[in-house]
């Protein structure tokens, strides 16, 4: 609806006025005077007026200015004569001087109530619509347009159509809805709609004041039926009505916006008046910090022009907007991150050993080679820092070690931990026109580290993740190529930044999991687990202090002797590291501490058999079974906790020569079972086994403890000598072990996880093992007081192997084979 006043309006909008002093003004039609308007003759010609971007109803009193010569003409004549028009909508209102073309055919025969002169030298007339007309033949065009005309027939609903009554009602309330959603429509436009009696009037009369193109409001004069013109008529108050609520919403936002930052303008200025009377920092002196502090720092020439032009998009920045605490943010980030400020390290070497030693036991290859990292240092000056990754099993100090080589170059240490790390941006940062935006965790650590060169713990490594948000292990590819991480650039902040000279140690449980790129960038040093020799000497140096200490509780209050230590080692723990270790001895000390707190009496020495007691009972070992049954092999395996011992079991039952594998075996475990079988076909001549034997015996291959998955093909020496065994029935070597992979040439291939091998055989009391010969070189390089009592036999070919592990002697109680298939071949013969 129209909520503008009358000047400078365009023609289509209106006002409703009520003028108290113009008997001749009447905004309003009665029942009565609608009634005889209806019953008036229409004129057979009368002088049609085209109007521009409006269109007149019956009943509806409009102004109109005219300003074209014709038009005035027009209006002067008739106001001196019957002073009735007829007037109707021009199709295109660029069109200066329509013709009879270029108007529309239907129209509304107006009487003209009032007329103006305006002073730009145009006339306004008053004009109320009176009758629908159609136009007719035109009778004159000069001076102004004359037409015959016809009456338009209208349809009337009948009186008692309650349908059209509820249409009528509800165009109502629609109408009053759109004056109570626009506050600049008069009051006086509500009055009139609530007090307008006759049906057609109220439709006329808000089809008129309603705020539609010229194209609607004239199909809307065309419609001959009143029920249909009502249905057209509220479509378009619906639209209009929803409009004006969407655009009262969005004014409404607007506002609160608007309201909200002058209030947070005049909140800051108060704030900041405050903060200047108690002396407190200001906007102003913010800046001045920004620009003491930089002139402190050491950074390079891009940086420090970053750093300036970032300073001064602050400067022109509103405190209160949303913007200034990212900026102000990231230029507190540039400040306190450590721009080519290192650490100086300490080139004491025998100072490093010391510290080395002192917070580990064992672990030579790892310290020999951060004595080489700092002797060269020392030497040449500089050196681009290595990228190590320590690879073994939980428990044997990898990330620990990450602290002591920080003490022993004397550099800062920073860790973060990697496992189930699955976003890019945790490693590059997000970029900071993203809400909540933060730096990557390598730039963060540094930051926190104060130093351009710590030693940096990359942890569980092995253990990233990857999906939508993208593949860190990716991004740290940048991170740890020496050639690259000179110009890291995290998304944050957007510079390059030197990593060149962090010693970044990575740590891993399992190689096979990290992506090959980014192994190849780092240097790998794979830490084995620990003897129990070693471990015995772990606990005394630092476990049984470290959880003295913890628990309050002195040496000469409990003595845990070597052998004790052992026998929790060998009894209740079962790992290559000594992380479960320290949580047995922890246990034990809790144990005396409650003795002591509780003024009990105690063992100070805890003996062996108090170990059950305390420590629930022990695990039940993995012990060689003994050579009684043939087709049982001892194997060698190697697991993420550190090594083992498999037995591999085969055995024969009467068949069609059917292989079946069980154990929860992987694909490679089976394939060497396959091979195995292979190998023994093709060479059953050696081994005095009848080809027969392979067509009518079913073979069963398992490997005991299903429920845990197995696979590798270490266990392929294993299984050949457990087949040869069971069709040969011949015992296997007593106390023997053995691990290794074949081919179906006959070859034996190396395999890795040697010592937790050697150490798992020696905890179950293996005396000898079989091992590729190529693996001679892993065996060299343990010390050889961990070897005492275990011989090696290095072979590579699955003919010595079978030499060596199957004996000459049969099993008690042997299959016979050969009688088996004399008996069977007589049977079929009769």
């Amino acid at each position: 609806m129209s909520d503008q006043s009358d000047n400078n309006l365009p023609e289509h909008i209106i006002r409703v006025e009520r003028v108290n002093d113009d008997p001749e003004f009447i905004p309003l039609l009665t029942h009565e005077e609608e009634k005889k308007i209806n019953q008036e003759k229409i004129p057979d010609e009368i002088p049609i007026l085209p109007l521009r971007n409006t269109v007149l109803f019956p009943g509806v009193v409009i102004p109109i200015t005219v300003g074209r010569e014709k038009s005035i003409t027009l209006i002067k004549d008739a106001y001196q004569g019957t002073k009735t028009i007829g007037v109707i909508a021009q199709k295109n209102d660029s069109v200066e001087d329509p013709g009879i073309d270029e108007i529309h055919e239907v129209g509304t025969i107006a009487f003209i109530l009032k007329t103006l002169k305006m002073p730009d030298g145009s006339t306004t007339a008053i004009i109320q619509g009176k009758r629908r007309f159609r136009i007719g033949e035109l009778i004159q065009k000069e001076p102004y347009l004359k037409a015959k005309v016809n009456a338009f027939e209208e349809i009337h609903p009948k009186e008692d159509d309650r349908e059209f009554e509820a249409m009528v009602s509800s165009l109502k309330d629609q109408a009053l809805q759109i004056i109570k959603q626009s506050p600049q429509i008069p009051a006086e436009t509500g009055f009139a709609i609530r007090n307008i009696e006759s049906n057609s009037f109220l439709i006329n009369f808000v089809s008129s004041n309603m705020n539609a193109s010229v194209a609607d409001k004239q199909k809307i004069l065309e419609i001959p039926d009143l029920k249909v013109r009502t249905t057209t008529l509220l479509g378009l108050l619906h639209k209009e009505l929803q409009m004006l609520k969407l655009k009262n919403q969005i004014q409404s936002k607007v506002k609160e916006d608007i309201d909200k930052q002058q209030r947070d303008y005049f909140l800051h200025q108060q704030l900041k008046t405050i903060q200047e009377e108690l002396g407190g920092d200001t906007f102003d002196q913010q800046l001045k910090e920004y620009r003491d502090k930089a002139k402190a720092k050491k950074w390079d020439k891009p940086i420090k022009e970053a750093f300036e032009k970032e300073l001064k998009k602050l400067e022109r920045m509103n405190p209160n907007a949303a913007e200034y605490s990212v900026q102000s943010n990231y230029l507190e980030l540039l400040l306190e991150l450590p721009w080519n400020e290192f650490t100086t390290d300490n080139f004491d070497l025998k100072r490093a050993e010391r510290i080395l030693n002192r917070d580990h036991f064992g672990l030579e290859k790892i310290k020999r080679r951060i004595l080489e990292y700092l002797a060269v240092i020392k030497l040449k000056g500089d050196m681009k820092a290595p990228i190590l990754c320590l690879a073994g099993p939980p428990g044997v100090g990898k990330t620990s070690l990450g602290k002591s080589i920080a003490a022993a170059l004397g550099r800062k240490y920073v860790r973060i931990s990697l496992g189930g790390l699955h976003d890019e941006a945790e490693i590059r940062g997000h970029r900071k026109t993203y809400i909540g935006a933060l730096p990557g965790r390598i730039i963060q650590s540094l930051k926190k580290a104060k130093s351009s060169n710590p030693v940096f713990v990359l942890d569980e490594i092995d253990k990233l993740g990857a999906d939508f948000h993208g593949d860190p292990s990716s991004a740290l590819l940048e991170v740890l190529d020496p050639e690259q991480n000179k110009e890291f650039h995290d998304n944050f902040i957007e510079l390059d930044y030197d990593l060149s000279k962090v010693l970044f140690i990575a740590t891993a449980n399992n190689l096979g999991t990290v992506q090959p790129a980014l192994l190849d960038r780092m240097e790998v040093i794979e830490i084995s687990g620990y003897t129990v020799e070693e471990k015995i000497e772990i606990a005394k140096r630092h476990l049984i202090p470290k959880q003295l200490k913890e628990h309050g509780v002195t040496k000469e209050q409990i003595t845990l002797s070597p052998k004790l230590i052992e026998a929790v080692i060998e009894d209740y723990t079962r790992e290559s590291g000594v992380r479960s270790l320290e949580k047995k001895i922890a246990q034990i000390i809790r144990y005396a501490a409650k003795s002591i707190a509780m003024g009990e009496a105690y063992n100070v020495e805890i003996q062996r058999e108090e170990l059950d007691k305390i420590l629930s009972p022990a695990h039940p070992k993995e012990r060689y079974k003994g050579n009684d049954v043939a087709g049982v092999v001892t194997g060698l395996a190697w697991t993420p906790a550190g090594g083992d011992i498999l037995f591999i079991e085969a055995s024969l039952s009467r068949g069609k020569g059917a292989l079946t594998i069980t154990g929860n075996l992987g694909d490679v475990m089976k394939e060497s079972a396959t091979l195995a079988m292979e190998y023994l076909k093709a060479h059953a001549d050696k081994l005095g086994i009848s080809y027969k034997a392979f067509e009518r015996w079913n073979v069963h291959i398992h490997v005991p403890e299903g429920a845990t998955p197995k696979d590798g093909p270490s266990a392929g020496v294993s299984m050949l000598t457990a087949l040869a065994s069971a069709f040969t029935q011949r015992k296997v070597r007593k106390h023997l072990a053995m691990t290794g992979e074949i081919t179906l040439r006959g070859a034996v291939l190396p395999v890795g996880g040697i010592k937790e091998k050697i150490l798992a055989a020696k905890r179950a009391g293996i005396k000898e093992i079989i091992l590729p010969a190529s693996n001679k070189r892993d065996v060299e390089e343990i010390s050889p007081k961990y070897l005492k009592d275990l011989k090696f036999e290095y072979l590579d070919s699955m003919e010595q192997v079978l030499d060596h592990a199957l004996l000459a002697e049969a099993v008690k109680n042997p299959i016979k084979l050969q009688e088996a298939f004399v008996a069977e071949d007589a049977e079929k013969s009769n």
